[in-house]
């Protein structure tokens, strides 16, 4: 298989995280997304969205969207599990897991910025504050969610990494990188600590990846 992702890119962070809890490797490919390379005909032909990440597999079938590669390699490559066993604390960690990806992340991603920034003339500031806004509403959302909540544990839903830390994890690197305050969701930074230091996180952080950029 093939991943097509971006260092910076939320989306293919996440898929880079569940890739390597599961022990699947890869070859990694790069979109850079602001030279536009995301938009070249031969991209936009396996991807019409065009957005990273796009996973192509060995058949050269084609799946695009985070949360269904994700869904796809869990049904596919089962242990270790990304969702618990109950229903119940399925639709928990699902539910967790669409704050950063279904409430914040569309909301303040760079095609956003960018047309705040062209359409609305909207400086860099202009452009952060409008980021750290979104991010922080969904932030005291799952904060709130996870701080006194029996299912919280070492992760936001037990004591193993779930598929909310993975798409909760992305999002704090985006907080800081837009200067949230992080002192305001302990719980949430006491999570993004714990799973920092397993080595399928680290590994997949944006710092660490062929296409890294200052």
């Amino acid at each position: 298989m093939k991943l097509i992702g971006y260092f910076r890119s939320s989306a293919a962070f996440r898929v880079r995280i569940a890739l390597n809890l599961k022990g699947i490797a890869v070859e990694h490919a790069s979109r850079h997304l602001r030279k536009g390379e995301h938009r070249a005909p031969d991209y936009v032909a396996i991807n019409p969205q065009k957005l990273v990440p796009a996973l192509v597999l060995d058949d050269g079938q084609v799946m695009t969207q985070s949360l269904a590669i994700l869904e796809y390699l869990e049904e596919t490559h089962p242990n270790p599990p990304l969702l618990p066993k109950d229903p119940v604390e399925r639709a928990r960690v699902r539910s967790l897991a669409l704050i950063p990806t279904a409430d914040i992340h569309p909301i303040q991603n760079l095609r956003v910025m960018a047309y705040l920034r062209e359409k609305y003339e909207q400086s860099e500031e202009g452009t952060f504050a409008w980021s750290r806004h979104w991010i922080e509403t969904g932030f005291d959302a799952y904060e709130a969610s996870v701080a006194k909540d029996r299912h919280t544990g070492t992760f936001s839903h037990g004591n193993v990494p779930t598929m909310a830390d993975l798409c909760l994890v992305p999002q704090v690197f985006n907080a800081q990188r837009f200067k949230v305050d992080m002192k305001r969701y302990p719980t949430i930074q006491r999570i993004h600590d714990a799973c920092m230091k397993h080595p399928a996180f680290d590994s997949a952080q944006p710092s660490k990846q062929p296409d890294a950029e200052p």
